[in-house]
């Protein structure tokens, strides 16, 4: 089995709902995400995935969310925009274009990630 993993930032505000304490509160993020990629059959350069398709795929979903405030976009409405609400809708979003794609890690600061995958 192979694994890769590639990295990308975005920037962008939220408040949770249903919380009490700063984080009820409007703030912001230099949020990094890190997609991972796994799979036992390699193409005809030996690679699993070309970094720049899954690098540009990750980007079009990232573009949905940077400078934006993610709580009022559509897919959060009425719901708290957490960490892990947001590695959920990343996966979601890039599971349609990268079928091979295994897990998602939403960094809000450099100590706390939230991840999302499937079984």
């Amino acid at each position: 089995m192979f694994e890769l993993k590639a990295q990308m930032y975005f920037s962008a505000a939220h408040h949770l709902l249903n919380y009490e304490g700063e984080c009820e509160n409007q703030h912001g993020h230099n949020w990094l995400v890190e997609v991972f990629v796994v799979g036992n059959e390699l193409d005809k350069s030996n690679i699993l995935i070309d970094y720049k398709v899954l690098k540009k795929e990750l980007k079009a979903v990232l573009d949905l969310l940077d400078h934006k405030d993610i709580n009022e976009l559509p897919y959060f409405e009425g719901i708290s925009p957490s960490s892990e609400m947001i590695s959920k809708f990343i996966y979601s979003e890039l599971k349609k274009k990268i079928k091979i794609l295994s897990k998602v890690s939403v960094w809000e600061t450099s100590t706390s990630c939230a991840s999302y995958y499937e079984n």
